[in-house]
């Protein structure tokens, strides 16, 4: 679902209507969070706690500008719930749980998210989620334990652990979305793809730390995504194994000169490369190095690469598609 200019409002039955003018489409949003009062909720959790469980039809939830400092929790029966802000970077949900301020044992890492989604078919739309703890350890700005979850257009700041991706058979998508951290900043199980997206790196560290199960065909693959860092990074992998089965591919991505030329880790565990999958296809930019890459890695072919579509990559339960499902 887009936005374009000369959006109409209009509200009708306590429901608010968007009438896209290029699309010709009516949208109507169950619950109007705003700040300002002129909503039905001036929080997001409270429209969340509104919801009907396990509903049949979507919910849809729009979210006026504004900076929201809250934790955000999308209950298991909350399904199908579409959270949508009124404009990427001016749609602020924030929060500034950290590892030693829960307190709560090894574990700790685990409440920290400041939005965290357990409901299924959840999808979110022109938002930035924030963690604003600093670099003090892990802090996740979003945990996603759920399956056929997307995010489109939308912003997710953070530092160490920023997005937990989770759910032994979880899906998850997302398209035009910028991610930033430092390290291990996109980690877990679930099977997730990420398309034309922003991956900003904000120190010497590494991106990805997946947990992918054994015998799960995917693990984590971008597309198409533009991965930098700020001036003063210098060594950045692509990323390490939290747990020996873990997969990542990275095909037709940008990579500034910060990419280490080995590309990958092993996380002192050398054991590890005999059931790691990293793989690049068509890596571009002065970071690419594709023949420095540990001998462990794969350069994958063109016809290997031509797997690692939606199609595929989604299939399992309902065989779903996030572009048809949310108009993306």
């Amino acid at each position: 679902m887009k936005f374009y200019h000369g959006i109409l409002f209009c509200l009708f039955t306590g429901l608010l209507s968007f009438t896209f003018s290029k699309q010709k489409v009516t949208v109507k949003y169950d619950f109007i969070v705003a700040k300002d009062g002129s909503g039905n909720f001036t929080t997001i959790q409270s429209a969340i706690e509104a919801c009907k469980s396990f509903p049949y039809q979507r919910i849809r939830i729009f979210v006026k500008n504004g900076t929201y400092h809250e934790k955000v929790f999308i209950p298991s029966w909350n399904t199908q719930i579409s959270l949508i802000g009124e404009s990427k970077d001016s749609t602020i949900i924030s929060y500034d749980d950290y590892f030693k301020k829960i307190n709560k044992g090894p574990n700790s890492t685990f409440y920290t998210a400041t939005l965290l989604v357990q409901g299924n078919d959840f999808h979110a739309e022109n938002l930035t989620i924030e963690n604003a703890a600093g670099p003090i350890g892990q802090a996740l700005a979003l945990a996603v334990e759920a399956d056929r979850c997307s995010f489109e257009n939308c912003k997710f700041l953070g530092n160490q652990d920023t997005l937990y991706l989770a759910g032994e058979n979880a899906r998850q998508y997302f398209v035009n979305c910028y991610v930033e951290g430092t390290t291990d900043f996109i980690f877990g199980e679930a099977t997730a793809l990420f398309e034309k997206c922003s991956i900003h790196c904000k120190a010497d560290s590494y991106i990805t730390a997946a947990s992918t199960p054994e015998g799960v065909a995917y693990g984590f693959v971008f597309k198409n995504c533009n991965i930098e860092a700020a001036a003063d990074v210098k060594n950045v992998y692509l990323g390490r194994p939290w747990r020996k089965y873990a997969k990542v591919v990275f095909i037709n991505c940008e990579m500034g000169d910060f990419i280490s030329a080995k590309g990958w880790s092993n996380w002192n565990n050398t054991e590890n490369y005999k059931t790691v999958f990293y793989g690049e296809r068509n890596s571009l930019g002065n970071g690419a190095n594709k023949n420095q890459r540990v001998s462990w890695s794969h350069q994958l072919t063109e016809a290997q690469a031509e797997k690692y579509d939606a199609k595929n990559i989604f299939s399992g339960l309902k065989n779903w598609d996030p572009k048809k499902e949310n108009d993306l």
